[in-house]
């Protein structure tokens, strides 16, 4: 059976591609609810889906948290960045004096009746957008322990520390054990 990622996003599809060769890009228009907690969010995404197509599945939400914020605007992200930008959340973070953000991508899988969630995160603080980028918030985001933004470093560079990564070698190692059952 056919792994599929879905997503209308090339730049995720390609970092998804780059561990598993064997996936396809399911470009479908989902409807996503709003909710703070992102496993709502892909529980959704994932049931929806499930209307389309019956097949292998992941899904995932890519979220945001701001220390200064509370958490927030973590899986309402998108909305920040239509209203507001990279400039206008680096101003908001300036004004209130703390930089620290974590990053966070949680991966639902679904494989008929079976489904998990895999997680990964990566701390770090926002920083001045330089780097133009079109790739969401990857200008203002720089990891801790590294000199440079998202944006700002080259894509093997960036793929191999994201939270996506992390995620995804979760779910490469889950599907890689359940080989062997």
């Amino acid at each position: 059976m056919t792994l599929y990622f879905i997503t209308g996003n090339k730049n995720k599809f390609e970092e998804v591609k780059a561990i598993f060769k064997n996936v396809d890009q399911l470009n479908i228009s989902l409807i996503e609810i709003q909710d703070i907690d992102p496993k709502n969010i892909i529980k959704a995404k994932l049931l929806e889906a499930k209307k389309h197509e019956k097949a292998e599945f992941i899904v995932e939400d890519t979220s945001l948290y701001l220390d200064c914020l509370n958490g927030l605007p973590g899986p309402l992200i998108k909305w920040f960045m239509e209203t507001i930008g990279n400039e206008g959340i680096y101003n908001l973070v300036k004004k209130l004096g703390n930089d620290k953000a974590e990053a966070k991508t949680i991966i639902r899988y679904s494989k008929n009746n079976e489904i998990s969630f895999f997680e990964g995160s990566i701390k770090g603080k926002i920083v001045q957008p330089i780097a133009k980028s079109n790739f969401g918030w990857d200008p203002i985001f720089q990891a801790n322990g590294y000199s440079k933004s998202f944006a700002e470093m080259d894509r093997e560079e960036k793929n191999a520390i994201s939270m996506r990564r992390i995620a995804l070698n979760k779910l490469k190692d889950f599907l890689d054990d359940n080989k062997k059952l």
